[in-house]
């Protein structure tokens, strides 16, 4: 019995943390997508001001073909950036800061809401 009540206890404490912890939204990460798009494509080889983004989880930063990244991008992907949900987010909070010499003009996401979503749209629009 001590079991059991320990077993329900233990339920009722995640249950309660599940709902009050945060999931990532790919619906929401879509409309901050829109702060990207203008820029960015999700197509595989469609560049545009801004490099295509379609399998962007686990390549080396300024690697995409046939753009022309900063030097300060292609040397951060030389030092061994590759995009993964930190390094992503990292940057994306402020890029500028993230890699020194950036071309992108983008001055970052401040809501950790915001990057949440976007990583989760991202991972699902990219794969």
């Amino acid at each position: 019995m001590k079991n059991l009540a320990k077993i329900l206890g233990i339920a009722f404490v995640l249950s309660v943390s599940a709902t009050y912890a945060h999931s990532a939204d790919v619906a929401k990460g879509k409309k901050v997508f829109n702060k990207c798009k203008a820029c960015h494509s999700l197509n595989a080889g469609k560049n545009g001001i801004g490099p295509s983004l379609a399998g962007l989880f686990g390549r080396t930063a300024g690697t995409t073909e046939k753009y022309k990244f900063s030097k300060a991008m292609s040397e951060a992907g030389s030092k061994g950036l590759v995009w993964n949900d930190k390094t992503l987010t990292d940057y994306l909070k402020k890029p500028r800061d993230y890699v020194k010499g950036t071309k992108m003009t983008f001055a970052g996401l401040n809501k950790a809401s915001d990057l949440e979503n976007i990583i989760a749209f991202l991972k699902d629009a990219t794969k």
